[in-house]
């Protein structure tokens, strides 16, 4: 089976699409969709689009980009959905990074939107480039029945996923057919997805949460999807509550922060009916359970059930999906030692999260049918015991078979058939746990201290933006480890904030700040999807790169 053989057989099931813009919201049936992508596959084909060409798309949320990103597989070639020029501190860097993409992935054809051409300036050097409009002016000017569909074998490639670099360069993901289909399946069945749900998203279609895990699922179960911008809920966050009040949504997916704004929005609102939720999928970045606490009270005053909070762990390189919690479960903390598995990498659990000396990880559930999950040491490669923290490896049908043209990095992300993620955790009766990434963990006095729980401590100070704060480790000349807090704000008192700064991460984490350094709003670095990039951040820290306020 592929995509568009799946595509078929959902839509002829029924099931909608609606695309919100603003106050506007059309309405489209998959069917309808379907055969809009015929038609512009049929357009692309003149263009020298067929199997095993690849198909650079770059636009915003629309319905001519889902009907482009479809029209691709349904030409049998491989998607490629390029990142927005979201964060415009530097239109430069994201042409760099653009062309990049571009020519790591040997596109064949770039699809642009009309309103980012003025973004994107072409280069002798860049492959052929259509606009969306063109490519849908060509398309009605086809005659009738002019494409044939291409016989397209299910392990040629369906998307090229670029990871979004949070600590490393961009790599292009490989994901045949097959391996996205077993992913959708195994997680169709984790979440128990029926046709009577209605999924919500704002989530970008170029990262894989949003791409795979809130566009193409529905799409192949045919179920009814609410399709928005992620500038939409970026500029009101209640936006997302109220579109899953107006739809009935009972299934949508989001990053810890975005849970933390809907949280504040909530208590401005009035009027919602959350009854119908059933999963609020937690995920893209580690999971606070304060967080998840704060957003679970604010919304169930509105009727959503406590048990729609659903924590889980997915990754570009298994599709989307990793690991899921039973629906209606709630969240479940594992209380442990937190000095035990600082020093010893050990989690002794413990009676109460928040007592002295306790932290709380949040349990992500089990791996979905077809995947299977293990800890190991990440030197010797041997497996772990329960509670013993090590590097995550997955092995399993939708894993994939590596990054394209970087048979380096394949090599090395590859234990034999074990995919190894670069994460650190652990299990709990077959659950896993994460405790953050490895390249990441701050080691100061002999102690591993995650980089969150400094990051949380001093987002909590007075003028500190939260969800903006980066805290990684240097080494001086001397050998001895420096902690180094970079947090954005927006106050005038910088003295004050970087007393109150080290003041909390003292009492927190129980570790002195060397430096704490006071940076303007949207300065930080990160990816594509909104995460921060630690590595980069010390780079530019060590450079003197960084802009103090």
């Amino acid at each position: 089976m592929t995509l568009p053989d799946r595509m078929i057989a959902a839509a002829e099931r029924g099931g909608v699409v609606r695309f919100v813009n603003g106050d506007d919201v059309q309405t489209v049936s998959w069917a309808a969709l379907l055969d809009d992508a015929h038609k512009i596959a049929g357009a692309m084909s003149a263009h020298g689009v067929g199997p095993g060409a690849h198909v650079a798309i770059l636009g915003t949320t629309s319905r001519s980009l889902t009907t482009t990103i479809q029209a691709t597989w349904v030409a049998g070639a491989t998607a490629m959905v390029l990142p927005l020029p979201m964060r415009l501190g530097s239109v430069d860097e994201f042409i760099s990074q653009t062309r990049a993409r571009i020519v790591a992935g040997d596109t064949a054809l770039l699809v642009i939107d009309d309103d980012l051409a003025a973004f994107y300036e072409p280069s002798a050097t860049d492959p052929p480039i259509v606009s969306m409009k063109d490519l849908f002016d060509e398309a009605t000017r086809r005659p009738s029945g002019g494409f044939d569909v291409p016989t397209i074998d299910p392990d040629s490639l369906a998307v090229l996923q670029f990871t979004s670099g949070s600590t490393a360069d961009p790599k292009g993901v490989m994901l045949p057919h097959r391996t996205v289909l077993a992913n959708l399946d195994g997680a169709t069945t984790a979440l128990q997805l029926t046709g009577d749900d209605v999924a919500v998203s704002w989530l970008p279609l170029y990262h894989d949460m949003g791409l795979i895990g809130l566009f193409t699922l529905p799409m192949v179960n045919g179920i009814d999807l609410v399709l928005a911008s992620p500038q939409d809920f970026m500029a009101s966050p209640g936006r997302w509550l109220q579109w899953m009040s107006d739809f009935g949504g009972t299934a949508t997916a989001g990053p810890n922060f975005s849970y933390a704004l809907a949280a504040r929005a909530l208590r401005r609102q009035s009027g919602l009916d959350l009854a119908s939720w059933r999963i609020a999928l937690n995920g893209a970045e580690p999971v606070n359970p304060t967080t998840v606490r704060d957003f679970t009270e604010a919304a169930s005053a509105f009727g959503m059930p406590a048990g729609a909070v659903f924590p889980a762990f997915g990754m570009a390189e298994l599709a989307i999906a990793g690991t899921f919690p039973v629906p209606g479960r709630g969240l479940r903390v594992d209380a442990v030692d937190a000095r035990m598995i600082e020093h010893d990498r050990f989690a002794r659990p413990v009676a109460d999260e928040h007592a002295d000396g306790a932290k709380g990880f949040t349990l992500l559930g089990r791996p979905i049918p077809g995947l299977e999950i293990r800890i190991t040491d990440p030197v010797s490669g041997s497996t772990m015991h329960e509670r013993e923290v090590g590097e995550l490896e997955i092995s399993g049908t939708s894993v994939t078979p590596g990054y394209y043209k970087r048979p380096d990095e394949t090599a090395a992300t590859f234990r034999g058939e074990w995919l190894r993620t670069g994460d650190l955790g652990y299990l709990v009766d077959g659950e896993l746990v994460l405790c953050g990434r490895i390249k990441d963990v701050i080691i100061v006095g002999g102690r591993n201290v995650f980089p969150e729980d400094v990051e949380r401590a001093a987002e909590r100070a007075d003028g500190v933006r939260p969800g903006n704060v980066i805290a990684f480790s240097i080494t001086n000349a001397r050998g001895k480890e420096r902690l180094v807090v970079v947090a954005e704000t927006k106050a005038d008192d910088h003295a004050s904030m970087r007393a109150d700064v080290s003041k909390r991460v003292q009492e927190s984490v129980g570790l002195p700040t060397d430096d704490v350094v006071l940076v303007l709003p949207g300065s930080l670095p990160k990816t594509s999807s909104g995460k921060l990039q630690r590595s980069l951040c010390r780079t530019r820290y060590q450079s003197d790169e960084l802009q103090p306020v």
